[in-house]
């Protein structure tokens, strides 16, 4: 499967747990988004009024294309994808290196997609290290509720995502 094939399974999850309506809740630290695409991190952007298709493609150049995922078995790619959309790409794949540290598989904690940590996902059980990243990612979430108190609005819908 090419790098796109793979990004056209993960964008479709990423779509369904951002919607596509346009928000702008005052304690979003994101600021306004629309799609899941925040107009703090895209300044450049009209988020407002971004199509679908232009969304799809801004998630392929500036949130896929050079990140490696596509060196990630497929369900842990769109996961750890997904998760990126989230929580940036950094923590995302600091859940999934600690996954692998649950999973037996040590590997440096340094929030990097390398050859390292794509090798140990490649060897893991898929549905250990599926369950393990699961609660990584839940355990991100509640910590970022509990440093921010505001965002406990969020908590429901991001725990969903977690286990999904």
């Amino acid at each position: 499967m090419t790098s796109r094939e793979l990004f056209d399974r993960a964008i479709e999850v990423v779509l369904e747990h951002e919607g596509d309506i346009y928000t702008d809740n005052p304690v979003d630290h994101g600021g306004a988004t629309r799609f899941g695409i925040a107009q703090r991190w895209n300044p450049d952007l009209d988020v407002k009024n971004l199509t679908r298709a232009q969304a799809i493609e801004i998630y392929w150049e500036r949130y896929w294309h050079g990140h490696r995922y596509e060196f990630l078995p497929e369900v842990i790619a769109i996961k750890v994808f997904d998760l990126a959309v989230n929580l940036g790409h950094q923590a995302a794949v600091t859940c999934l290196q600690r996954a692998l540290h649950a999973c037996g598989l040590r590997v440096a904690l340094d929030g990097r997609l390398g050859a390292e940590t794509c090798g140990a996902a490649r060897r893991a059980d898929p549905a250990a290290l599926m369950a393990a990243l699961r609660s990584e990612a839940a355990g991100e979430y509640r910590l970022r509720v509990a440093r921010s108190a505001d965002q406990v609005v969020f908590q429901g819908g991001w725990l969903n995502r977690a286990y999904a």
